[in-house]
């Protein structure tokens, strides 16, 4: 019987002072997840070094985590969940931003290269395949460095507009597939 657990990892990096910023998309995607499902959350630094949430839907276990080590180690966290769980890459869901599509920009992808994504990158090392879904959500660019960009805070237009945004990309996550 095949494993029917899903892994859904959101990405972003954990100290307060990037709470909010752009490169964090991902944590906050899992943290409306967290808040719409009453979801408890797990720290579990020591065994997973991640903060996760688990909840069971029809016949799943759906496994929410987000990675307590930085974004460009975030594959250590996955591989260990992976382990633990016995789920395979291709039931791994990876939420994260993506600089190269417009702002509020929703691709769900399979099986796809990093494109330059660090955090991405880690995944794909840690587990040796790139055979896992990722939602890319667009956070666009300008013309300053991707580091200094990634690291801002959203404008307060872009700050309202993205519950929306989380809505529109719920709809994307496999719960009932």
């Amino acid at each position: 019987m095949a494993n029917k657990s899903l892994l859904i990892v959101g990405l972003g990096n954990p100290e307060k002072k990037y709470e909010k910023t752009r490169h964090n998309i991902g944590f906050r995607m899992l943290d409306k997840i967290i808040e719409d499902y009453k979801l408890k959350i797990a720290n579990n630094e020591k065994k997973f070094k991640a903060l996760t949430a688990e909840w069971i839907t029809d016949d799943k276990k759906i496994i929410l985590a987000k990675p307590l080590a930085f974004m460009n180690n975030s594959g250590e966290s996955v591989r260990m969940l992976t382990a633990f769980y016995k789920i395979p890459a291709t039931n791994v869901l990876v939420i994260h931003d993506d600089i190269d599509l417009p702002f509020g920009t929703i691709r769900l992808s399979k099986d796809s290269r990093s494109a330059g994504h660090n955090g991405v990158q880690s995944i794909i090392n840690e587990l040796g395949t790139q055979d896992f879904s990722r939602i890319r959500i667009g956070i666009g660019k300008d013309k300053q460095e991707v580091k200094d960009f990634v690291l801002q805070k959203f404008s307060t237009e872009e700050e309202e507009r993205l519950e929306e945004i989380f809505i529109d990309a719920l709809d994307l996550l496999p719960y009932n597939d």
